[in-house]
């Protein structure tokens, strides 16, 4: 097939995604799983290059449209977590749209880069990979001591004695450090007891994901029964070149950082980034998640595309892998040029559907969209994993709730990875599935 019809592809599988995206938690994922299932009976038309190109157009579509639902309807995933409260809070401020079209740009400047470095991205993944291969455990380790050790006591100097004020400051510590040993258990049990069958294990994290991130704040907002103000549709941003450099670069680093370390996502790369870069201003912020989010699911998956490298980073490369090697420089080139021009067509799309979805929010209750949203996510989790995929929801959602009661980080939930797979890679995964009784 020749180049142009493979870009085509790939710009029907953006706009898909872009209007998939619009359904709160709805991972896309999820959807190409099911597209994969789906390309054996129609292999006659779907070859594993034409595959390849649509679900790369997905990935592109959906790293720049998630956004809105995080944003009007609050059902964020594990990279959009960082965004929404600084989303939510202009969402307040009657400026929800700027914050999705800022965040877009972010978005679009970090697939810039990343179209930028193709060109040695192949030479510098081969020796960073020799590098850091032998040592990926303790990067792991030294990441979630990071994030344990900057969560930061809240309470300020509130409490008449020194006991109620080291309870005071301890309260959101203790949560936090609470919510990442719990979903770190959570982990262990689905990693090595999971109770959804192996039939659908590739939507094995859907359930813990979509309760430890998306339920409770749809719990939240539905019954804190909220009203989303009118929104302004802007007609300019307010930011600077020195904003967007900024907020690009930081975004874009942490992206590439999420992309070729495992585990990490993109909203722990940003969070790490704008830690290294002294970031605080929110368009920077918002401008920084842009660019980690996308960088962190195009970028992560265009690596599957380097000839000779095919390293699978990512639940999408991880199920292509299984019917597509990509063989041939110009496969890889191809899909540099697919992510060009699916990321323009994306962007376009996100002006559009953002000025929908603010139509739908401010005509229908707040409590109505959650609700709905509420039933469309038990109604996800039950559809693709059945009764234990609602079990694990279940007890997701109760860890969840910790960050959301207590006024600790959600990004804390992100034990439910980074626990199993950080003491698997340091060799002492087993022993503890062992201690638990798991194996």
């Amino acid at each position: 097939m020749d180049t142009l019809a493979l870009i085509g592809l790939a710009v029907i599988g953006a706009i898909a995604a872009s209007v998939l995206a619009l359904i709160p938690a709805l991972h896309i994922y999820n959807v190409a799983g099911l597209v994969i299932l789906a390309a054996g009976s129609l292999s006659s038309i779907l070859s594993p290059d034409r595959l390849a190109m649509l679900l790369l157009g997905m990935v592109v579509g959906y790293s720049m449209l998630s956004t809105i639902p995080a944003t009007f309807l609050a059902a964020p995933d594990e990279s959009s977590v960082f965004i929404v409260l600084p989303g939510q809070k202009w969402l307040l401020q009657r400026r929800g749209y700027e914050a999705v079209i800022l965040t877009g740009v972010g978005g679009l400047g970090g697939l810039a880069v990343v179209v930028a470095l193709s060109p040695i991205a192949g030479e510098a993944a081969r020796i960073l990979r020799q590098v850091v291969a032998p040592h990926l455990g303790w990067i792991l380790a030294a990441i979630i001591a990071f994030m344990l050790m900057s969560e930061w006591p809240k309470a300020g100097e509130r409490g008449r004695t020194r006991i109620g004020r080291f309870l005071a400051a301890w309260t959101g510590l203790g949560a936090g450090l609470l919510t990442f040993l719990l979903s770190g258990l959570l982990g262990f049990i689905i990693m090595y007891r999971s109770v959804v069958p192996t039939d659908i294990a590739f939507q094995n994290l859907l359930p813990a994901f979509l309760g430890l991130f998306a339920v409770p704040m749809v719990l939240a907002n539905f019954i804190m029964g909220a009203r989303v103000p009118e929104q302004h549709i802007a007609t300019s941003l307010d930011v600077s070149p020195s904003h967007l450099l900024r907020g690009i670069a930081s975004g874009t680093l942490g992206g590439l950082f999420a992309a070729f370390f495992p585990v990490v996502t993109g909203g722990v790369g940003g969070f790490l980034a704008a830690h290294a870069t002294a970031q605080r201003d929110d368009r920077v912020f918002i401008l920084s998640q842009g660019a980690s989010k996308a960088v962190y699911y195009v970028g992560g998956f265009l690596l599957f595309f380097i000839p000779g490298l095919n390293l699978a980073r990512g639940g999408m490369a991880a199920m292509l892998s299984t019917i597509y090697t990509p063989a041939s420089p110009p496969d890889y080139f191809t899909a540099v040029a697919a992510i060009a021009v699916s990321g323009a067509v994306s962007f376009l799309m996100l002006i559009v559907l953002a000025r929908f979805a603010i139509f739908v929010v401010q005509r229908i209750p707040y409590r109505v969209t959650n609700a709905a949203t509420l039933a469309i996510l038990v109604t996800l989790i039950a559809a693709l994993t059945g009764p234990g995929g609602l079990l694990i929801a279940l007890a997701a959602t109760g860890i969840g709730l910790i960050p959301t009661l207590f006024g600790s980080r959600r990004m804390n939930c992100l034990g439910v990875l980074l626990l199993p797979i950080t003491l698997n890679m340091l060799g002492v995964g087993p022993t503890v599935a062992r201690w638990l009784g798991l194996i």
